[in-house]
């Protein structure tokens, strides 16, 4: 078998050494980087070449890149690099990869046209002062061939065992067979469709499949994507989850399928990683990541990969516990060791942000090692909002004083501009928040140069991680960036703070890219993979989350019918009974007494959902004062892991009481209470967000960029009606289970709103 490989993966992989060193260092941009490369061509000789194509071998690797340029009458191969600030601020791993570039591209012209030597160079380029630095090696033919091929038998080595891994893995996946004894009701229908999505020749490859709790949704998209795997030469699946917990269903889902990979003869384990956060994974969170803080970072590179090697003979999954174990007995960096892994792994299972975020670092490694990926996105309606965080970047006034006190020079000058701007716009505001159609020019223009000022000073030196100037330009940058592609998709808007905007201040206010629709981000991450699926309990309407979550209109839908039947579940709407804003005050003793009259007539488990704290706890307040015989226990704003479990705990087979709750927290989805644990829930509200400036700013949004029939469906109703099912949807969890579900407004009776309700239950009126 031929192998091929690009001289930077090649060099990435064999050539880098010396301490990971993550102290920030603002990189030219892409446009920057091209510029700097015109630049230097234009001041060599017109002899010069650039961009030389390149390609040579070994044994059965090729190599292949473009070298920047050469120049024939010096005989001086260039890798250009372009940087900001001092040239010390290019880290030492970082030179080591670009001399190893260099010096493979020498290699393969001195092969290419006979030269028995040549003068390898690095040009350093600084895109803000435009001064070049040449570093100069002379190199004969025969030292670079000896460089070249060291790098290649090392990678060689690796490859062929990766070949020989990925050769048993597509053929015991053709094997695989079907983890559990038999498919739930809806699981094959499932799998089938996931199957149908991953093997089509017609694009797009992509399915939004809606299937109850209860069906194993984990394991019936997974086996048949594992399955595609060898016929579609697919190189990684990335499972993503919204939460923690998805994780470890997930992975028990993946253990499943290696155990019936064992069951069946095959003498191989899916390589299976669980990436963490880096706060849950960090050894020494008081340093920072470079080898003169912290121990780990030192000499990362030097000992990668023997703790690589290691980590590939380990047993599988690659569970934080186990890569911490490798990492810790090589000193390297659990975190950093886990990303590398990346790379070596078949599965990973990771949160949104690490494949859906502007700088996420699965995406990033897709595009740049070219990889055939098929993405599983768990709890898919989760994805919403996580995205529109994910794509808004906010300012606070507070940030920009602090970051003023903490500067001087041209960097204080530039903030004092952004200052006298921000001062302009919110003085002409005469109410606490306003949305604008742009962000003034002037003010983008200031915040521009404040960017490229403080961009010059970090060049000039790092600063620590918690310095107030690095805070704020994180979010300068991240903020002209969505600034400048501000389109019908976002909102620019101010919000000061109701106490000062009588006065002259205004400390409290703050400006906001508010992602409205993700659409054009996620677009990009769906077109990259062979395949994507999106799951959940909840993916109705289809057409909200086409257009929300940027899926192409031709993507494939599945709505699996549930394995529950009406007889399980009482559904009753108490109609009589409004939620609204207006009328909650009289709704308090209503809903009280229908609680206290269900307990008494069943007694056992319920969770009851509101809107709001507020309205909880005049709620439970109630039913405690007018019916003592029932318990309550209540969930707190800010609730630690603790408290939470300590809840939930109160859920026993045999226990009886009612926990209050708020609808779409922590207790409304996520959490799985089969049995007596739960038998019943009230549901005291639609669920609709509040409405406020902000939302409907973002309801006219969705009008201007979907249509106008659509803002309050896409705003309101369908968020609303999502989180309802999502938490009715924690009493049925098992084809055993029996319960009572109450859904209290009288704006359960319309027509629309039963549409969107599970098409299995049977509502009844009271």
């Amino acid at each position: 078998m031929t192998y091929t490989v690009a001289v930077r993966a090649l060099c990435e992989f064999t050539a880098r050494s010396g301490d990971l060193d993550l102290r920030f260092t603002p990189a030219p941009t892409a446009l920057e980087g091209m510029a700097g490369h015109r630049t230097v061509r234009a001041r060599r000789s017109t002899r010069y070449e650039a961009e030389i194509s390149c390609a040579g071998g070994y044994e059965d690797l090729r190599v292949r890149g473009r070298a920047d340029g050469f120049d024939p009458e010096t005989q001086q191969l260039e890798e250009i690099k372009t940087y900001r600030g001092r040239l010390d601020s290019v880290r030492a791993n970082h030179r080591a990869l670009h001399w190893a570039q260099a010096k493979v591209y020498g290699h393969l012209l001195c092969q290419e046209r006979g030269l028995a030597q040549v003068r390898v160079a690095l040009v350093y380029f600084n895109v803000g002062t435009h001064e070049e630095t040449t570093l100069v090696e002379t190199c004969t033919a025969a030292s670079l061939l000896q460089f070249f091929e060291s790098q290649c038998n090392r990678f060689l080595t690796w490859a062929r065992n990766e070949d020989v891994h990925r050769a048993r893995r597509d053929a015991a996946l053709l094997d695989l067979q079907f983890p559990l004894p038999q498919f739930r009701a809806g699981q094959r229908d499932l799998a089938v469709a996931v199957y149908r999505c991953a093997t089509s020749q017609a694009e797009p490859r992509v399915l939004m499949a809606q299937a109850p709790t209860g069906i194993g949704k984990t394991v019936g998209t997974l086996f048949p994507l594992l399955k595609a795997v060898p016929s579609q030469g697919l190189d990684k699946l990335f499972f993503l989850t919204a939460k923690g917990t998805g994780h470890s269903v997930a992975l028990e889902a993946l253990s499943s399928i290696n155990r019936s990979l064992q069951g069946q003869g095959a003498a191989f384990q899916l390589r299976v990683l669980d990436m963490q956060a880096r706060d849950k994974t960090c050894e020494h969170p008081g340093s920072a990541c470079h080898g003169d803080s912290c121990p780990l970072a030192r000499g990362f590179f030097d000992r990668l990969a023997a703790a690589r090697d290691a980590a590939v003979l380990h047993a599988q999954p690659w569970s934080p516990s186990a890569v911490r174990h490798i990492a810790l007995a090589h000193g390297v960096c659990p975190y950093y060791l886990a990303q590398e892994l990346v790379r070596w792994s078949d599965v990973v299972v990771a949160d949104y942000n690490y494949y859906y975020d502007a700088t996420a670092m699965l995406f990033a490694l897709t595009q740049a090692q070219q990889w055939k990926t098929a993405v599983l996105v768990d709890e898919a309606h989760n994805l919403v909002d996580r995205a529109r965080q994910m794509y808004t970047a906010e300012l606070t006034l507070v940030s920009l004083t602090t970051a003023r006190k903490a500067s001087e020079g041209s960097v204080k000058k530039a903030l004092d501009r952004v200052h006298r701007q921000w001062s302009a716009l919110t003085k002409a505001q005469e109410s606490t928040y306003l949305a604008h159609g742009e962000v003034p020019p002037a003010l983008l223009s200031a915040l521009h140069r404040a960017v490229g000022a403080m961009a010059e000073t970090q060049g000039d030196g790092p600063m620590p991680p918690d310095h107030p100037l690095l805070g704020f330009y994180f979010e300068a940058l991240r903020f002209c960036a969505l600034a400048d592609g501000l389109g019908t998709h976002a909102l620019f808007d101010v919000t000061i703070n109701g106490r000062e905007l009588k006065g002259r201040g205004r400390e409290n206010s703050s400006l906001c890219i508010r992602n409205v629709v993700p659409a054009p981000y996620l677009a990009v991450r769906h077109a990259s993979a062979h395949a994507v699926v999106l799951f959940s309990g909840t993916l109705s309407p289809v057409g909200f989350y086409r257009d929300i979550l940027g899926l192409p209109h031709e993507s494939g839908s599945i709505s699996v019918d549930a394995p529950f039947h009406s007889s399980q579940l009482s559904v009753t709407v108490a109609s009589r009974i409004s939620t609204r804003y207006a009328d909650r005050a009289a709704s308090v003793l209503p809903i009280s007494n229908l609680i206290a009259q269900q307990f008494a007539r069943q007694p056992g488990n319920y969770l009851c959902f509101f809107s709001s704290f507020d309205y909880l706890q005049q709620v439970a307040d109630a039913t405690e004062h007018n019916h003592p015989s029932v318990p309550v226990w209540r969930q707190m704003p800010s609730m630690t892991d603790e408290a939470r479990h300590a809840f939930l705990a109160r859920f026993t087979e045999d226990g009886q009481g009612v926990g209050f709750a708020v609808l779409g927290g922590a207790f409304a989805e996520g959490i799985d209470l089969p049995g007596q644990r739960l038998i019943g829930a009230f549901v005291a509200t639609l669920g609709l967000p509040q409405v406020n400036p902000i939302n409907e700013q973002m309801k006219q949004a969705m009008d201007r960029h979907f249509g106008a029939d659509k803002g309050y469906d896409y705003t309101y109703l369908y968020p609303g009606l999502r989180k309802v099912v999502q938490a009715a949807g924690r009493v049925i969890r098992t084809e055993q289970d029996t319960g009572v579900v109450f859904l209290i407004d009288d704006r359960y009776r319309r027509t629309q709103v039963q549409s969107l309700l599970p098409r299995w239950w049977d509502l009844g009126t009271r």
